[in-house]
């Protein structure tokens, strides 16, 4: 069992990038947006629906990892100034570790210019229904650099495979092939 997890900033290509990753190793991609675009219509952003949404990719993650399945890649949004995402991530992690799951820790950032862009991609607005309101979700990106640190700090990640990427310049199949290539994962 393997468990790729995928983060960094808003609109840095998390989801692309997994996706390309997925088409590569056969391995199943669990963006963040799938729970957050299913409860958002019943519940708006409020701590019902972020409850909720933990509970669902918790007892998801319970379950893959109880599975027989390749593995896992997870994508999202980690802010390394705030206790509550340190504590997710160990939680999540801390599923796929019980059952000696290998796991993968893929960082992305890009220039906020760059992140502007892929904020209006159609590949983001297909597959998040609240990201469609791209000035909002816009001021949204560049409010969050004031307040939350959204990449780490050089050596603040002490995993063994972890891998950190600059996509500004990098077409998502390419960073894919690096997580690859870096922690030789079976391709199909």
């Amino acid at each position: 069992m393997k468990f790729v997890l995928i983060y960094g900033p808003q609109a840095v290509g998390k989801m692309t990038v997994g996706q390309e990753l997925s088409k590569i190793t056969g391995l199943k991609l669990f963006h963040n947006h799938i729970t957050i675009e299913m409860l958002e219509p019943l519940f708006g952003f409020t701590p019902e629906m972020w409850q909720l949404s933990d509970l669902f990719r918790s007892e998801i993650f319970k379950a893959y990892a109880a599975s027989d399945q390749e593995g896992l890649i997870f994508s999202f949004v980690w802010a390394f100034n705030e206790e509550a995402d340190w504590n997710a991530v160990e939680i999540m992690t801390g599923i796929f570790r019980e059952v000696g799951a290998d796991i993968f820790f893929v960082e992305l950032e890009a220039e906020v210019e760059e992140r502007l862009i892929r904020n209006k991609s159609a590949n983001r607005l297909v597959h998040k229904p609240t990201k469609r309101n791209t000035s909002h979700s816009e001021r949204e990106l560049l409010r969050t650099m004031d307040t939350i640190r959204l990449n780490s700090y050089e050596g603040e990640i002490q995993e063994a495979n972890y891998l950190r990427i600059n996509n500004t310049h990098l077409h998502a199949a390419e960073v894919a092939q690096k997580i690859v290539e870096a922690f030789e994962l079976p391709q199909l």
